[in-house]
């Protein structure tokens, strides 16, 4: 991936973060995103943007583009070769937590990765979206997969099969034995199929974000909640804290790489809570949740 090639991959994500907050904006009646554009120690900046409305209790989409003089350890240990290179990453990560127990969490990333300072380069595109529900719709879910792989399939039919189950294992809290949420698509190492195609994937990926959350988020967020609906959002998204504290390899690297610390922890809900050994009545709306949290396929 020449220079060039880096630059259009750079406005892409920077374009496609405006297009993102300018369609989660328009949901909102009175709050808008508020931006902090931030430096980084070793190179590059990016632009932090916050939502906290009615609709969307937090929702936070990010760009980033660093540079370092040394990998770190999250992006070297599936390829020890590249100890010791430098690097430059791009990207646009997201985090929406609706206000509405009704709405799904969601998150999206899209990202290129680039060694440099050794005399061998190597490149490689990575992303994916995922739908966390807390009371799940099999229409939004099979909505949100179809989405997924109307996006995958002019780049072959086993792309979506392969990335749907890559999300599955990925997005999988290996100590409580349940998966995040409902998946979606996860994929990383991408070059093989050359700059062109690849970039193309990466951009049909990012486009459909929107085209897979919206429908959903306009559907569900007038739906009546009470406070125990609220309460059990709350639980849940303990959960993903958890993931991503232990887990998730994207903040590993923010945090390694020295990444500005609040752009990485944006992802976090703004209210949380946990709950010792909870256990949901048998029969109800919230235990039915657990029944979704395991691979399934959806389309």
């Amino acid at each position: 991936m020449n220079n060039e090639q880096f630059k259009q991959v750079i406005e892409f994500f920077q374009s496609l973060q405006d297009r993102i907050c300018t369609s989660l904006g328009a949901l909102e009646t009175t709050q808008k995103f508020q931006q902090d554009a931030w430096q980084h120690a070793n190179g590059g900046g990016g632009r932090t943007r916050v939502l906290r409305g009615e609709v969307f209790e937090s929702a936070g989409v990010n760009f980033s583009h660093v540079l370092g003089d040394k990998m770190p350890g999250s992006a070297t240990a599936k390829r020890p070769e590249l100890a010791g290179a430098g690097f430059e990453a791009s990207g646009v990560s997201l985090v929406i937590h609706p206000d509405n127990p009704f709405i799904p969490t969601s998150h999206a990333n899209v990202r290129v990765f680039r060694t440099t300072g050794k005399k061998v380069s190597k490149w490689w595109f990575g992303g994916g979206f995922d739908l966390t529900p807390y009371y799940p719709f099999d229409e939004d879910v099979i909505h949100w997969h179809q989405t997924a792989k109307a996006a995958c399939d002019p780049f072959g039919q086993e792309v979506y099969p392969k990335f749907k189950a890559w999300c599955d294992d990925y997005f999988y809290l290996k100590h409580r034995k349940e998966t995040r949420g409902v998946g979606g698509l996860f994929f990383d190492d991408l070059n093989q199929w050359g700059f062109e195609k690849s970039f193309a994937f990466i951009q049909a990926i990012g486009n459909a974000f929107v085209e897979a959350y919206i429908p959903i988020v306009q559907k569900r967020m007038n739906t009546p909640f009470e406070q125990k609906h609220k309460d059990f959002q709350k639980y849940r998204r303990g959960r993903y804290v958890e993931f991503n504290l232990v887990y998730d390899r994207g903040t590993l690297f923010g945090l390694q790489s020295g990444g500005r610390t609040e752009s990485i922890l944006m992802s976090m809900p703004p209210e949380v809570s946990f709950r010792y050994n909870y256990q949901p009545e048998e029969g109800s709306q919230e235990a039915q949740l657990y029944e979704y949290l395991k691979p399934r396929e959806w389309v």
